[in-house]
């Protein structure tokens, strides 16, 4: 079956690499829908401002009309999911703009983590043993490194898949809006090491 998931190219990723893009898709990420208004407000921007570059993100895929809220006077946007695969990085235009949103959002990336951090001490016990923050490092080869990382985010997929079918089955249980970030990479070698040989 072919892979639905959308793959922006160079252009949509330099569009996309606007600080307050980002800051609205992350928003839409965590806090689900929301309506241009609702984002100028927890945005500290004009309406004109996040309408503006909703439509620019809309234009290059990045959010879409939500149907859950179609009809009213106002509209609801969601954010889209998107992916870069190993031909999209075989386009070195595309690589270049993938670099630029990749710093970007580890910056985001550190902020959110460091905001989990300063909250953790006035975390519920049974959330704080909940999460995790993790990291190792070991010798692999390409092929191991690419089956590990297809693993891993097979699990994470089955259980947002399973959670959300339990969420639309009306189980009532309590859920939080959670981040899993995975990181999976060959560490580069150090310069004065590499230069050596």
């Amino acid at each position: 079956m072919a892979d639905a998931t959308p793959h922006p190219g160079p252009e949509a990723l330099k569009a996309f690499t606007h600080p307050l893009r980002m800051a609205m898709f992350e928003y839409l990420r965590d806090h689900g829908s929301a309506t241009a208004t609702q984002l100028a407000r927890a945005m500290d921007e004009s309406t004109g401002q996040t309408s503006y570059h909703l439509r620019q993100l809309a234009k290059h895929g990045f959010v879409e009309d939500d149907p859950e809220h179609a009809g009213g006077r106002e509209r609801w946007w969601r954010p889209v999911g998107f992916q870069i695969g190993p031909d999209d990085l075989a386009d070195s235009e595309t690589l270049g703009a993938l670099t630029g949103m990749l710093g970007a959002r580890f910056a985001i990336r550190a902020a959110v983590l460091q905001r989990w951090l300063e909250h953790l001490p006035d975390e519920d016990e049974e959330w704080r043993e909940a999460g995790m923050a993790n990291e190792g490092s070991t010798q692999l080869t390409a092929d191991e490194l690419r089956a590990m990382s297809e693993e891993l985010e097979a699990v994470m997929m089955r259980h947002f898949e399973d959670a959300k079918r339990r969420r639309d089955s009306g189980d009532g249980l309590e859920r939080r809006r959670i981040r899993v970030h995975l990181d999976a990479f060959p560490i580069p070698p150090d310069g004065p090491a590499a230069a050596r040989g």
